[in-house]
């Protein structure tokens, strides 16, 4: 139901709505700031204000406005004004009234530049924020998603510790040094990066967030970023002087094209399920009760477990997430996106996403988590969990079945599961190697969390061990393999991440694992220390032998398209999984040229055991190219059917010579 009425300054007709839900939907772009030298235009989206003022200010911070200007309302719940001069280097704020109150400061919706710590907008000439050859910048070649190796990391770990040799610490630039190396001369930055052979860095958030004063970034404060503030603006705490706003954005564009250019794509973390702060945030100072899902007594829905969730299934908040992921791609040139929590986002928001991209870029790089912090206030069945994953082609959910079937559950650091020598987990593990697609060798009754198949095509399955939130790798392998040495915790952790990389998902790495990270034993390391965060790039020769193991894995999956068939026909076809006699042992064949692989009947083999494991395999001789922690794909060992022996707490992975 609507009304009319006469309201505002200018006298103007408004439409009254009864409800969030009949509020009409921005036709054009939701952009809200254009610049010129002759003017500046600005636009935004409040249907049911009563007025709404423009405020310019000198600065980004204090002092107050020299200038208000009275917007029109227009078509669509858009209000609009124009400010005949140039307001280079300015700053602006909207502030909405409805019912008689002003609801305070905001840069507005859909800010895409803004001064330090994010309370106002700043204008900008976007155009000059372009490095030298941005025009020329390409996408590093990606023929399909099942050839991505992604490489998960936070600016700040990765270039902070004094042995990085970065000089650029803790910022986007940490990302654009070249040929920087430790102490002990071997390389670490983007040459790493390079010489480890991703595909895909995933950034964690890198947009405006608000949980630390830009003030003082250089102190040792650190978080995540998963506190969203100012969705469309690079956050400028890895900004080399946060004061500038378009510092920040041509940095940051500087870091995309430099990873451009070593061949490597970009992924950005994004947490559109929910803000910092809901009361105060933008979406509620603009349009109250429009963003949010709330509970029926009018409190916020929290499927967060932050404290609200949004609303992806209103018109304006889809429009708002499809145009945000197409703009990072359009202005920043970003190849993928890890979607926090996108079990809170609705399915049909999702596919349209997914849509969209794919016509900028028909492999970008679409997954996420498929699940919520606690129960979204929406219909089960129209959510993105894991379990709708089928219904949403092109998109990917992390595997926590493979995740917590190789090393525990993620609610108990001390318990283990298969790395740890406890039976039972076989079926969760090759339910993660076959790419979690409907198998006709895997159990589905044994595996964990998951009574039937998710995806549709292997491609849909994030394959993982570890991630940022949860303890490492190392330090989960410590706390839950009883009387663990160091060289068994090795072996343990390259024998994980064979799993990883032989599976027929797509692989994900937490960064520092090829280098044997650790933090200390903390599980939610959010806003540790950087004496618990930061990665030890001493390590990289202490643990050369992992690394080398690392590479070596990549490469192979590179090199061999049986790794990563991309097609569940295809992987039901050729991926075969051998019987076997003793418990956490795993063993599957990749048999006849799958894929067009110049091998023939590959076979791997993933023994947890503390002893030898004996598998028979078909009759034949065998090259190995993977044994007891080496990779080399020109052989290093030849092996006869019809029995296979492996080292204990190692992968023997061979092919068939003809």
């Amino acid at each position: 139901m609507v009304s009319l009425m006469m309201t505002g300054c200018n006298n103007q007709q408004r439409v009254l709505y009864e409800s969030p839900d009949d509020y009409p939907v921005r036709m054009d772009s939701m952009s809200e700031m254009e610049y010129s030298p002759s003017g500046t235009s600005f636009h935004l989206w409040s249907p049911n204000a009563d007025e709404v003022r423009l405020m310019l200010y000198d600065g980004a911070e204090g002092g107050h406005a020299y200038e208000t200007h009275h917007m029109k309302l227009g078509v669509d719940g858009t209000w609009h004004v124009k400010v005949d001069k140039d307001l280079l280097g300015k700053f602006y704020t909207f502030n909405v009234k409805i019912h008689e109150e002003w609801l305070g400061d905001t840069p507005g919706l859909f800010v895409k530049a803004v001064g330090i710590n994010g309370n106002r907008g700043a204008i900008i000439d976007m155009e000059q924020t372009n490095p030298q050859g941005w025009e020329n910048d390409r996408k590093p070649e990606l023929k399909s998603v099942a050839d991505a190796v992604v490489y998960e990391m936070h600016h700040r770990d990765f270039s902070i510790d004094s042995s990085s040799g970065i000089q650029h610490k803790g910022q986007f630039l940490a990302l654009t040094e070249t040929g920087t190396r430790s102490p002990e001369g071997l390389l670490t930055g983007i040459g790493h990066l390079q010489e480890l052979g991703v595909t895909h860095v995933h950034l964690l958030p890198s947009y405006d967030y608000a949980s630390i004063d830009e003030h003082t970034f250089k102190d040792n404060h650190y978080n995540w970023g998963y506190d969203p503030q100012n969705y469309n603006v690079p956050d400028g705490t890895y900004s080399s002087d946060p004061t500038q706003p378009d510092l920040r954005i041509r940095e940051f564009k500087q870091m995309v094209q430099a990873l451009h250019q070593a061949g490597i794509r970009v992924v950005l973390d994004v947490v559109y399920n929910h803000t910092y702060n809901a009361a105060t945030s933008a979406f509620e100072k603009t349009v109250p009760g429009y963003f949010y899902r709330m509970k029926p007594d009018g409190t916020y829905a929290d499927g967060s477990g932050c404290g609200n969730e949004t609303a992806s299934d209103r018109p304006m908040m889809r429009k708002f997430m499809i145009e945000s992921v197409l703009y990072w791609m359009r202005e920043y040139h970003l190849d993928g996106f890890r979607f926090d929590l996108m079990g809170i986002h609705d399915i049909a928001t999702m596919n349209e996403i997914r849509q969209e991209a794919q016509k900028l870029d028909p492999q970008v790089l679409i997954y996420g988590e498929g699940w919520a912090a606690s129960t979204p206030q929406y219909a089960a069945d129209s959510l993105a969990m894991k379990a709708n994953i089928a219904k949403m082609p092109g998109i990917a959910a992390f595997s926590d079945e493979l995740r917590d079937g190789l090393r525990g559950p993620w609610d108990d650091d001390k318990k283990g599961a298969f790395l740890a020598g406890l039976p039972g987990h076989e079926e969760s593990v090759k339910f993660g190697i076959a790419g979690a697609i409907e198998h006709p060798q895997v159990q589905m009754d044994k595996v964990n969390y998951s009574n039937k198949a998710w995806a549709l095509e292997p491609v849909q399955m994030m394959s993982y061990v570890s991630c940022h939130d949860d303890m490492c790798l190392v330090d989960r392998l410590r706390t839950s393999v009883p009387d663990l040495k160091q060289g068994e915790l090795e072996k343990l952790d390259m024998l994980a991440q064979t799993a990883v990389l032989t599976s027929q998902g797509i692989p994900f790495i937490f960064a520092g694992e090829e280098v044997m990270r650790d933090k200390k034993f903390v599980h939610n390391s959010y806003q540790s220390s950087d004496s618990i965060n930061a990665i030890n790039w001493h390590n990289k020769a202490k643990y050369q032998s992992v690394f080398n193991y690392y590479k070596g894995l990549i490469a192979l999956r590179k090199h061999h398209p049986a790794f990563r068939l991309g097609s569940a026909e295809l992987v039901r076809k050729h991926l075969e999984f051998l019987p076997v006699e003793d418990s956490n042992v795993v063993a599957f064949r990749l048999k006849d040229h799958a894929g067009n692989d110049v091998w023939n009947n590959i076979i791997v083999l993933l023994n947890a055991r503390r002893e030898y494991a004996k598998v028979t395999v078909p009759e034949g001789k065998y090259i190995a190219v993977v044994r007891e922690g080496v990779v080399y794909e020109g052989g290093i060992g030849v092996f006869y059917g019809p029995t296979l022996s492996v080292a204990p707490e190692s992968a023997l992975i061979v092919y068939q010579d003809n």
